[in-house]
C-alpha cells in the first residue's frame, strides 16, 4: 500500500489543523501517526483500528488531538487542536496489519507533512 500524509502548514499557537493521509487501493490496515521534530527520534502520535472503532494515542496528545478514517476514501485523518510549538514536526502515517504489537512496528510507511506552530 502507498501512503501520502498532506495538510501541514504554518499554524499559530492555539490553532486547529486537520492532517490526513490517502492509501492507495482498499485500505485494510491498522493505521498510524508518527511525528519528528528537527534532532529528534521519531515518536508514536496515534493509532486507529481498521473499523475505527479503537484508537490509541500517546499522551502528549491525548486530548487535544484525534484520529479518524473514512474507509471509503481510503483516508486517515489526524485532527489536531490546541497547538503548541512543540507539536512542530513533519508528520508521517503509517500502516500495519495488527493492532497489537510495538508502537513503532509498521509494514509501510508514507511521505510526510510538516506542520510548525508558532509562538
Amino acid at each position: 500500500v502507498q501512503l501520502q500524509a498532506f495538510g501541514g502548514g504554518l499554524v499559530q499557537a492555539g490553532d486547529s489543523l486537520r492532517l490526513s493521509c490517502a492509501a492507495s487501493g482498499r485500505n485494510s490496515y491498522v493505521m498510524g501517526w508518527f511525528r519528528q521534530a528537527p534532532g529528534k527520534e521519531r515518536e508514536f502520535v496515534a493509532r486507529i483500528s481498521r473499523s475505527g472503532a479503537w484508537t490509541y494515542y500517546s499522551e502528549s496528545v491525548k486530548g487535544r488531538f484525534t484520529i479518524s478514517r473514512d474507509n471509503a476514501r481510503n483516508t486517515v485523518y489526524l485532527q489536531m487542536n490546541s497547538l503548541k510549538p512543540e507539536d512542530t514536526a513533519v508528520y508521517l502515517c503509517a500502516a500495519r496489519l495488527g493492532w497489537s504489537g510495538d508502537d513503532y512496528e509498521y509494514d509501510y510507511w508514507g511521505q510526510g507533512t510538516e506542520v510548525t506552530v508558532s509562538s
